[in-house]
């Protein structure tokens, strides 16, 4: 249990049936009435940010949060199969969960399962990835007074656009939180 004059930023504490990170905190001493902390809450599974305030003496549950590094085997239907790399158990995460965070994955990358009390709840894939180039069309030289850029697939079947240099079959990296294009390997 954690008082809320307790609170930092990073705690992860359970609150009316969530799981949420603080992002920010103030404490409030106002001049007339009693003090008061003033937060905002991310929810850790639906990723919504509310903000909330607490009396300094209320108290919540902290939560504990499970992150494990597991190597990604196969897709089978819905389900995303990650590999324990200490027991070599298949651990089977919902397409709801893993889908978005899976589209620069290709099979044997690492990724960082977060789970609460056993409950897989996100896939956190590695930051940079290495993919090739499976469809691109050439590039056109023409009036480009900046950086001009073209659509282009990879070979996890993810769609994202380039710049005008990249060509079919070049390998680059991907910045998988924003999925951007960042260089050629």
């Amino acid at each position: 249990m954690i008082s809320a004059g307790e609170f930092r930023n990073g705690i992860t504490i359970e609150f009316e049936g969530n799981i949420y990170q603080i992002i920010e905190f103030q404490h409030v001493k106002p001049g007339k009435g009693a003090a008061f902390v003033r937060t905002k809450l991310k929810n850790i599974k639906s990723g919504g940010v509310v903000e909330k305030t607490f009396r300094p003496t209320e108290k919540c549950e902290t939560a504990h949060i499970d992150k494990k590094d597991m190597t990604y085997s196969y897709k089978d239907g819905d389900l995303y199969y990650f590999m324990d790399p200490e027991s070599f158990d298949m651990v089977p995460v919902s397409s709801d969960v893993a889908a978005d965070a899976m589209k620069f994955v290709k099979e044997n990358e690492v990724c960082r399962l977060n789970s609460h009390k056993g409950q897989i709840f996100s896939v956190e894939p590695p930051i940079n990835v290495e993919l090739l180039v499976t469809e691109c069309e050439p590039g056109v030289k023409g009036d480009t007074a900046t950086g001009a850029t073209k659509p282009c697939v990879v070979e996890t079947g993810a769609k994202l656009t380039v710049p005008l240099f990249v060509n079919q079959g070049d390998t680059i990296r991907i910045d998988t939180r924003t999925g951007e294009y960042m260089s050629r390997v």
